[in-house]
């Protein structure tokens, strides 16, 4: 079997057994694309040896790549030739003593609770005249920091999923997985301002019925880079960088519910993190927090 051959079986094994998100199987493709313009397209997959892929890392250190893209590409290749074996298709996995170069440790950009409700206030003033979109951006802001959801989390809530006595929304993450995760009472009062004043009337620019909470100028479903763009104008000058996304919300909201005490393992709960080691990235940025608190008040420091 060729390599090119044995690559697009894996994909389609993790698109449509492993149920893997769209985005996850475009990143695995990507980077086994390229190894496979590196050690040839034509080439058997058996002849793939731990020095070609040494060779693949080396090339893309030469020309520049992120070391989290190398670590990255490390791991897809370790998944894609450990499958291979499994499968049937090798009797040794190449890969084995591959070793991924260290990733350095990058911390999350975080807004201060107090900048958040600043914005959020300032939103919620904007809202208050009933401008649709106002309502809605307001509403969309709101659910991403009080609950810390993933973008792709947002947008695919359907009006059905929302309990409102409860408090608690029902979103689906990585992997197809479905979790119930709580919101509060600025976030109620901004999604029943937003259902009531806004979504009917961006529904009825719809040419066909929609079930999806949040929807586009047009009526259609609300799109993950409408988000970013909502995320980049509205909190990239509290942070200090345009290139800002809707996951600050995520990493302020983690970081703000440890900060208030919050368990480790009931925000891994309710981020929907499968390991706790991801998790536990949000103590690293309390506790700087904490250290550059303690350094610039304390007499002592």
């Amino acid at each position: 079997m060729l390599l090119t051959d044995a690559i697009e079986r894996w994909v389609s094994h993790l698109a449509d057994v492993r149920r893997l998100s769209p985005a996850t199987v475009r990143a695995y493709r990507s980077d086994l694309a390229d190894l496979a313009r590196t050690v040839g397209e034509d080439v058997p997959l058996d002849r793939v040896d731990l020095e070609e892929l040494r060779e693949w890392l080396w090339a893309a250190t030469s020309r520049g790549d992120a070391r989290a893209t190398l670590a990255r590409r490390t791991a897809s290749a370790r998944a894609f030739f450990g499958w291979a074996v499994e499968a049937g298709e090798l009797a040794v996995d190449p890969s084995l003593r591959l070793i991924a170069p260290k990733r350095a440790r990058t911390l999350p950009t975080i807004a201060s609770a107090s900048a958040l409700s600043d914005l959020l206030a300032r939103m919620a003033a904007e809202a208050a005249d009933g401008d649709p979109l106002a309502l809605r951006d307001h509403a969309v802001l709101e659910m991403l920091y009080g609950s810390a959801l993933r973008v792709s989390e947002l947008c695919s809530i359907a009006v059905d999923d929302i309990d409102r006595a409860r408090r608690t929304v029902r979103v689906t993450g990585k992997g197809d997985k479905q979790r119930v995760v709580p919101f509060g009472a600025p976030a109620d009062a901004a999604v029943q301002a937003y259902l009531v004043r806004a979504r009917p009337v961006l529904l009825a620019r719809s040419p066909r019925p929609r079930t999806t909470l949040f929807l586009g100028a047009r009526g259609g479903d609300l799109g993950v880079r409408s988000v970013y763009d909502l995320v980049a104008r509205t909190l990239g000058p509290l942070v200090g960088t345009a290139g800002v996304g809707p996951h600050a919300l995520r990493h302020s909201a983690a970081t703000h519910l440890l900060d208030g005490g919050a368990d480790l393992r009931a925000v891994q709960e309710m981020l929907g993190h499968a390991s706790l080691g991801t998790t536990q990235i949000y103590t690293h940025v309390s506790t700087e927090r904490l250290t550059a608190t303690y350094r610039q008040a304390h007499p002592r420091a």
